[in-house]
């Protein structure tokens, strides 16, 4: 396929390097000058987009999605497939599809889950709302791309699954680091608390995969100075964006909004920006996490 690639930051370029390397023509563009390997950069967005078989975006919010979606598909070439695997508002995810629809093109909205690890290694995981016609055509694409991709429904399903899967994520990291920095003061040992939560009720992705007390478990962020995986700053927009979406269908939500509150105050307020979500550990614990 021939593919236009906007967004060519932490994730998107690693990504349209895979396409690229998997034997697709690559065309990228970004706001920045950035080289990736086997992508040729064009001067504009519309020009990634004029001749491809597939666009594919990777942007920081609905508003610039909705601006790049506005000047690229009046060129793409009818019957073409837009895809966006930003993470954004459901309704900028559905008002592009019904732009996409109505100049004749397929639209996707792809999250994905995985970081910059997983962007690298070819191993997302896509959350996929749209046409079904539109997702067989792409698959291929997210064969390259990720290890996995589920067709969750309709234009924005896939924004409310990964909206939704965030929202748990938050709330069990917390959880996650509150229940260390207890132990911590009831003179529990961390390795101690690892082995019995990580094979008991208490096991999670946050604590089984991801543990945020360096030394033990998998090797994670914590073990290199927390440096993201996944900022804390990007999992407070995503807190941001589920209690947008649960406002606007009057869900009840009091652990995801609490997480939101939690997370806010540690990035804007007590240095988080630029760490890993999982040094959050640093404010419930006095201790340096080193046992």
């Amino acid at each position: 396929m021939k593919i236009g690639f906007i967004g060519l930051g932490n994730m998107g370029a690693p990504m349209a390097a895979n396409l690229a390397a998997a034997g697709h023509e690559v065309w990228g563009f970004d706001q920045i000058d950035v080289t990736v390997p086997g992508v040729s950069i064009a001067p504009s967005a519309r020009d990634t987009a004029e001749q491809a078989d597939v666009v594919i975006t990777m942007l920081p919010n609905g508003e610039i999605l909705r601006s790049v979606a506005h000047d690229v598909l009046p060129v793409m070439q009818p019957g073409a497939s837009f895809l966006d695997c930003s993470t954004v508002d459901v309704d900028s995810s559905r008002s592009v599809a019904d732009l996409a629809s109505q100049s004749g093109l397929l639209a996707l909205d792809a999250p994905v889950s995985g970081g910059i690890t997983g962007a690298a290694a070819g191993t997302l995981t896509f959350m996929v709302g749209g046409p079904v016609k539109a997702f067989e055509r792409v698959l291929p694409l997210f064969d390259i791309m990720g290890q996995k991709a589920v067709h969750c429904g309709d234009a924005g399903a896939g924004q409310a699954a990964k909206i939704c899967n965030n929202m748990i994520l938050g709330a069990t990291m917390i959880a996650t680091c509150e229940a260390f920095a207890l132990a911590d003061k009831l003179d529990l040992d961390r390795q101690k608390m690892f082995d019995v939560v990580s094979t008991s009720s208490g096991y999670s992705w946050s604590m089984n995969a991801y543990c945020p007390a360096p030394g033990v478990g998998p090797q994670s962020p914590a073990d290199n100075g927390y440096q993201p995986g996944f900022a804390a700053e990007l999992m407070l927009k995503d807190l941001n964006l589920s209690q947008q979406a649960a406002a606007a269908v009057n869900a009840e939500t009091p652990m995801g909004k609490h997480a939101q509150q939690i997370y806010a105050q540690f990035v804007e307020n007590e240095n988080g920006m630029g760490l890993d979500f999982s040094a959050i550990l640093q404010k419930f614990s006095q201790q340096d996490g080193e046992h």
